[in-house]
């Protein structure tokens, strides 16, 4: 059964506003080529810009299922890949022991099976339904260590994973790899050449008003340009963390919630802690500064 991708960037983007995420061209582009050509895709970005997003709304637009691995310090092959039912393997050499069946081969043979392998997320993508390969994202690489992504590359170049005891597992359809990486080391070039690279940026304010008109629809015209301004201003500050884009949904939403129709000091006092996480970054907001960008931020609007 072939595996139905786009055709063209156009379907692309299609794809993907069929699923209310906005997407740029170049983002389109480069996950079309990703598609057309089998290529890993690498998205680099700031926390909050809708890396993530991405693959969930790929699999969910092309009807495939997604498998995620989060990567963490300390990651390894038995979390990541696989690992072997060692209790079952013990109680059935035990059971094979009383029965006097102890050839060594037979023992080896039959312990080291499909019925005792435990399939971790590696090996799930490389065993994809036939027509149906997943989407696997591969999130956060950034948060393992050199060791772990060392061991990607053999999944990444030949899309196989070899196990010593059971044999080479290839996949008979390569899965659509997503990795993300928030930057906060380098990744080896050796892995990102077997990928096509994007950065992923923040959304400009068009595109940003876009996204609250379809992800906190509620939000009234006003209030949603008002956000918008005041967050695109904070993204300028010198700021410990500046909010992503899932903040800025969350803040739509949250004054949604209080009934607000548009953004007044004491509101954005009030609910700072749901766009902001750092307590020195809130209590700068909660100072003058939140008032003067709020006041820049409504100028500009009644000008426009």
């Amino acid at each position: 059964m072939a595996v139905l991708i786009p055709d063209s960037i156009d379907e692309t983007l299609i794809l993907l506003n069929g699923k209310d995420y906005v997407a740029d061209r170049p983002l389109a582009t480069v996950l079309y080529l990703s598609l057309r050509m089998g290529r890993p895709l690498f998205l680099e970005g700031e926390a909050g810009v809708g890396k993530t997003e991405i693959a969930k709304v790929l699999a969910s637009a092309m009807d495939r299922p997604l498998i995620r691995l989060q990567c963490y310090e300390g990651l390894d092959v038995s979390s990541a890949v696989y690992e072997w039912n060692y209790a079952a393997q013990m109680i059935d050499i035990r059971i094979a022991e009383a029965s006097g069946e102890t050839s060594r081969d037979d023992l080896h043979r039959d312990i080291f099976s499909d019925e005792y392998l435990i399939r971790r997320p590696v090996l799930e993508a490389l065993s994809g339904e036939p027509g149906k390969p997943p989407v696997f994202l591969i999130d956060e690489l950034d948060r393992t260590d050199e060791a772990f992504e060392a061991f990607l590359l053999e999944v990444l170049s030949d899309f196989q994973v070899t196990i010593p005891e059971y044999g080479t597992i290839r996949a008979a359809e390569r899965p659509s790899v997503i990795i993300t990486t928030n930057r906060t080391r380098e990744i080896h070039d050796a892995l990102k050449r077997r990928c096509l690279y994007h950065w992923v940026d923040y959304p400009s304010a068009e595109r940003e008003l876009e996204i609250i008109a379809r992800k906190a629809p509620q939000a009234n015209q006003r209030l949603s340009r008002e956000i918008v301004g005041f967050v695109q201003k904070l993204r300028e500050m010198e700021l410990f963390k500046v909010p992503g884009v899932a903040e800025t949904i969350d803040w739509a939403t949250a004054l949604t919630e209080l009934d607000k129709v548009a953004l007044d000091p004491a509101t954005i006092s009030d609910t700072i802690g749901v766009l902001l996480k750092y307590q020195d970054d809130i209590a700068r907001l909660q100072a003058s500064e939140g008032k003067r960008v709020l006041d820049e931020v409504k100028a500009e609007i009644d000008a426009a």
